[in-house]
């Protein structure tokens, strides 16, 4: 971590008092877990500190430490514009630019308060005065963990801080599966269990926690609605908005669910198509040396990691699926060659 910044980030909050936490819209598990765990680590230093995400966050988060006290934008709008008023510092966590907050990044740019962002996605916008930016960790929760110990925190840490940091290092690289190749991931995890944590609790918590609507959706995704090319190396699901309706869709419901294609052998690259209000919203995972970043800001409007990115489409789902598929001959090299 670069420690310049880091003094900054210690300056500014030994000067301000009032601050906001934010992270992106759809919060997931990584979004959650850093600002919770930030928030919390801050409140124990006195300050007073507001968590707010654009919209709902998933169910299955509901147990963390902290999460009754998010604001969500969606609902809470004035009573966030008030604080964001109050704030002279917000800390940005688990995004790389305001646009992915929708009217709370507008709330946000207009403040006068000092931005400050920790982040692990690539290409990080200028819109912030100081900016942690590190493609190398498996989250931002990862991030927080070692801004913490940076700032000499540790003594602060406690189960609550350390769970929050668990289930956003979890979530992101997919339960140790992708996207933790430092070993420093690993020493953190087990520094945290040290703290308290229990994994198989978190786990069953968050992985084990279906409801049978869910489950239903999950079957009829993998039956009906999976399509593969071995020819390409990949797979994709689509669900349409009467397929969200007939499964009684909650948010967070198909979390995950882009990953399963990428157990069938040989495939290396998965895609969920699903149909919202007035586009198609697409999750895309990848193996090995495939960008899907690369990919999905090249056609469909987004970015993210190189193995994990998200993108939308202004057309129907039929429409945005024979686009996709008339892409994948142009991959053909680079989808065969993922794993070499």
């Amino acid at each position: 971590m670069d420690q310049e910044t880091i003094a900054q980030i210690q300056s500014y909050t030994v000067d301000y008092q009032d601050i906001v936490l934010v992270s992106h819209s759809n919060p997931d598990g990584d979004a959650l877990g850093s600002s919770l765990a930030l928030s919390r680590f801050l409140s124990k230093a006195g300050h007073k500190v507001n968590v707010m995400v654009p919209n709902a966050y998933p169910a299955f988060l509901a147990w963390m430490p902290g999460s009754r006290d998010i604001l969500n934008w969606e609902t809470d709008e004035d009573r966030c514009r008030a604080l964001i008023t109050q704030a002279k510092l917000v800390f940005c966590l688990d995004f790389n630019a305001l646009h992915r907050l929708d009217g709370l990044g507008t709330a946000i740019q207009r403040s006068s308060a000092i931005r400050i962002l920790i982040d692990h996605h690539i290409d990080p916008s200028d819109e912030f005065h100081l900016s942690l930016s590190d493609t190398k960790y498996s989250s931002t929760s990862e991030m927080v963990y070692e801004v913490i110990r940076h700032l000499g925190g540790l003594d602060r840490m406690d189960p609550d801080i350390a769970v929050n940091i668990f289930v956003g290092i979890m979530t992101d690289t997919g339960s140790f599966s992708y996207a933790c190749n430092r070993p420093e991931t690993f020493s953190i995890a087990a520094e945290l269990i040290r703290y308290g944590v229990n994994p198989e609790k978190v786990h069953r918590l968050v992985y084990d926690t279906y409801s049978e609507h869910r489950m239903r959706l999950l079957g009829h995704s993998l039956g009906d609605r999976l399509k593969v090319f071995p020819q390409w190396h990949t797979a994709y699901i689509y669900l349409t908005a009467k397929d969200l309706e007939d499964y009684h869709f909650q948010k967070g419901d198909t979390e995950g669910l882009v990953n399963y294609p990428l157990s069938i052998q040989d495939i290396h690259l998965s895609v969920i198509f699903i149909e919202k209000e007035g586009h198609i919203r697409l999750s895309l995972r990848s193996k090995g040396n495939f960008s899907v970043n690369n990919f999905v800001r090249k056609h469909f409007e987004g970015g993210g990691h190189r193995n994990a990115a998200g993108g939308n489409a202004y057309l129907s789902m039929n429409e945005t699926l024979r686009l996709f598929e008339s892409l994948l001959p142009l991959y053909s090299k680079e989808l065969k060659k993922a794993l070499v």
